[in-house]
């Protein structure tokens, strides 16, 4: 894990750090080092995620591209406008006017 760090050089560091921040400082220091390992694996799973996620929908947007469309394939129904069901653009795109109160 350390390479050719040996035993000697790890107590070395390990004195050296105990004289930097002393013993009331350690269990803080470690508390502080596993939060960081911690986020920083869950911010890798989530990036994973993240990345398979995107990639999933771009092999579905592919695949409906790709899609046969041919002669074969049926378009859908189209539906009939009934009385006073329809609607012009122009009367969807219109707010309603607000009333005014009266004095």
């Amino acid at each position: 894990m350390f390479g050719s760090l040996g035993f000697t050089e790890l107590i070395l560091i390990l004195f050296i750090v105990l004289i930097i921040f002393g013993a009331g400082k350690l269990p803080q220091l470690g508390e502080g080092v596993g939060k960081a390992i911690k986020g920083f694996k869950k911010s890798v799973n989530e990036a994973e995620a993240v990345d398979l996620e995107a990639q999933n929908i771009a092999d579905q947007q592919a695949q409906a591209q790709t899609s046969p469309q041919g002669a074969d394939a049926a378009p859908p129904p189209a539906q009939a406008p009934q009385g006073d069901q329809t609607v012009s653009p122009v009367q969807a795109t219109q707010p309603e006017p607000a009333e005014t109160p009266k004095s």
